[in-house]
């Protein structure tokens, strides 16, 4: 059961200081959005000049130059969080050194809901940060957008003094309870996404084998039942044969173990989500894990 954020935790005086490592194709936008409404931000990318291109943000050098009160990490995993925490360089030092005695460290990459729980609890007991899952939904257009869908997982009071940050590039933020909760929440949006990619790569490949015009077809498509946010935002990828970026197929393989890890540790089968996971095994082990997801199509025709 969701539960609403109060709506005095949506106040601009609730806003402390904040920092957003990783500027990829997600974080870059986020911060991009967060900037363009007057927070000041600090930024730290593992290439630098990443960072430099974002206008107007606080370049640091080191992930402890970055400890912040908040602390917003789009890294494509736990390991590669976990390698910022430790040592001179790290958070947990720049937390210290600049006296924050109660930093919150957001987590909106997609990650393993029992990791993650476990992470957290870890966090909390050991150094007293407290560590919010919020994995997005969205896509990259959906960033640059501001109109991301988080799903947040954390201790209430830390998401009531998040929620102001996450609106400020999302449309939709909903708490669902403890950490950990988003990223169960983000495996089942997982799973409808792979599907949905699957099924209209599938759909596409029938069309064209068949020797139809792609553009059409998805046109009767987005105008019945079969319509979908996939389709508004990929549906040229399979027109124009263009699989080149995007969210990679090697990262949806990682979401889907993800699944099958999450389901697994509640006694539950899902026979779908190991066809979706085994086709895009299929797909890594044929070297094509990098391409965008809808390059599943490449997999299916071949």
């Amino acid at each position: 059961m969701t539960t609403p954020i109060p709506e005095q935790a949506l106040l601009p005086g609730a806003l402390r200081s904040v920092a957003l490592l990783g500027t990829g194709p997600m974080g870059a936008p986020i911060a991009r959005n967060i900037l363009d409404q007057g927070v000041p931000l600090t930024l730290w990318n593992r290439t630098p000049e990443k960072a430099r291109a974002i206008e107007g943000g606080t370049l640091a050098t080191t992930p402890a130059d970055a400890a912040r009160d908040i602390v917003l990490t789009v890294l494509p995993d736990l390991p590669q969080l976990e390698e910022l925490l430790h040592g001179e360089d790290g958070l947990l030092h720049g937390w210290k050194a600049a006296g924050i005695e109660d930093p919150i460290l957001v987590i909106h990459g997609t990650v393993s809901p029992v990791a993650v729980a476990a992470f957290a609890d870890d966090c909390q007991r050991n150094w007293g940060v407290a560590v919010v899952d919020a994995p997005l939904s969205g896509g990259t257009i959906g960033a640059e957008e501001g109109r991301l869908s988080i799903m947040v997982g954390g201790p209430r009071n830390a998401v009531e003094i998040v929620t102001p940050i996450f609106e400020l590039y999302s449309s939709t933020v909903v708490w669902f309870g403890e950490t950990g909760a988003g990223s169960t929440v983000k495996a089942c949006n997982q799973i409808v996404v792979a599907a949905t990619v699957t099924a209209l790569a599938e759909a596409m490949a029938l069309a064209a084998t068949t020797g139809l015009d792609l553009a059409k077809v998805q046109s009767v498509l987005a105008g019945g039942l079969a319509n979908s946010e996939v389709l508004a935002q990929k549906g040229r990828r399979w027109i124009d044969q263009d699989f080149e970026g995007g969210g990679s197929a090697k990262n949806q393989l990682k979401d889907l173990r993800f699944i099958t890890e999450i389901a697994g540790h509640k006694g539950l089968q899902l026979p779908l989500a190991a066809c979706l996971q085994n086709a895009f095994e299929n797909m890594v082990a044929a070297g094509e894990g990098d391409l965008d997801h809808t390059g599943i199509y490449r997999t299916i025709r071949s």
